[in-house]
């Protein structure tokens, strides 16, 4: 076993390289490349030679990237972050919210409208990014009564007497565990620095909800898709265990430790669960299935960034060394992933061979990544 000191000597090494990277190259390209200089709004993919493409973009992806905006001072970019949040929030509410208050999942270059569905994960990020953008204008208690408004809403049209939310407002299909994992998020962002005892109560409920039907009873492992009486749902959707979610839910879980104490033994099952059946040839990757056993080799760039988090959280909790070099060996994966013509991008795909794929970096990475390299640098102070 690496040592800790060892183990963090290379992550503080490897937190001055992503650092650097993303206040030299990353948010100056993507402020400047990434955002439609016409209207504010956020472009959906940036092609390998930094140019936008003109895909259609997701309600996501707006929220996601004022998250990251909103980070960059405390990790030391000083850009015009405030100009950012603001006309990105400002575009967002104007083109994805409807009538009713919930937002649609996605519109063309033109801001026109393209898919008027509301669907339950893209209302967790609106939630997610009220807060960021409350915290950067310095108006906190106006986006928490947005945010309430909207989350009244959610539980209106999505919500179920189990203490769950369906995906779509049709009410049909099976339960995901995805959403509910960033309404987590979500929920305690506003908890951390709302005014509304309510979100801790939304915490505690959904926390309640991951240890009784989202995580299974006989590995510990986190499945995705669930039928409306909590079975896994038909065929191969209902076993799918993604290792990037087991870390992702961890982190979520650990930070929430004080609240229940079966959170942690439950958290740190799922690191295992993704450390030892889903990182393979150093990186996690995309997909298991309920035996544990491989359903999809490639590696996304997104898993790596989970897998930082939550080593850095358990390593902090526990103490235990191996968490550190666990966290060593995600930060150092990071690094094939940005090595692109144009500094500030990334390659999505490793496939099993090591390679990566040539393909445009898609903006709803750098929520993932910036988070990540905040984590890794909160967590070596």
């Amino acid at each position: 076993m690496v040592e800790t000191a060892p183990a963090r000597i290379r992550l503080a090494a490897l937190a001055r390289e992503l650092r650097a990277w993303l206040n030299d190259s990353a948010y100056d390209l993507w402020a400047r490349n990434g955002i439609d200089p016409r209207n504010g709004g956020f472009i959906e993919t940036l092609g390998q030679n930094g140019e936008g493409l003109p895909h259609p973009r997701r309600a996501r992806i707006h929220p996601r990237q004022i998250h990251a905006f909103a980070q960059a001072p405390a990790l030391g970019w000083t850009g015009d972050v405030a100009g950012i949040v603001a006309r990105g929030m400002e575009y967002f509410e104007k083109r994805y919210r409807r009538s009713d208050g919930l937002f649609r999942t996605l519109a063309g270059v033109d801001g026109e409208p393209l898919d008027e569905r509301a669907l339950l994960y893209d209302q967790a990020f609106a939630l997610l990014g009220y807060s960021a953008a409350g915290a950067t204008l310095a108006a906190s208690n106006e986006f928490e009564q947005r945010a309430l408004a909207l989350f009244e809403a959610i539980e209106r049209i999505f919500g179920t007497s189990d203490d769950a939310f369906r995906s779509n407002e049709t009410g049909d299909g099976p339960f995901e565990s995805n959403p509910h994992m960033h309404l987590l998020e979500a929920c305690m962002a506003w908890a951390e620095v709302g005014s509304d005892p309510r979100w801790w109560r939304r915490v505690d409920r959904l926390v309640q909800l991951a240890l009784r039907r989202f995580i299974r009873a006989d590995s510990g492992a986190l499945g995705e898709a669930y039928s409306t009486d909590w079975s896994p749902a038909f065929g191969v959707a209902g076993r799918i265990i993604e290792p990037g979610h087991q870390f992702e839910w961890a982190w979520l879980l650990l930070r929430a430790e004080n609240r229940d104490p079966a959170l942690r033994k439950a958290a740190l099952r799922l690191i295992d669960i993704g450390e030892l059946h889903g990182v393979h040839n150093q990186v996690a990757i995309n997909a298991l299935l309920d035996d544990l056993s491989i359903h999809d080799q490639n590696a996304r760039f997104w898993p790596q960034t989970e897998r930082l988090k939550a080593a850095l959280l358990a390593a902090r909790l526990t103490g235990d060394d191996r968490y550190w070099d666990m966290a060593a060996a995600a930060a150092a994966s990071f690094l094939p992933y940005l090595a692109t013509p144009v500094d500030g991008l990334w390659l999505d795909v490793r496939v099993p061979t090591g390679e990566l794929v040539d393909s445009p970096a898609p903006a709803s990475t750098f929520y993932h990544v910036v988070g990540a390299i905040a984590v890794l640098q909160a967590s070596l102070r």
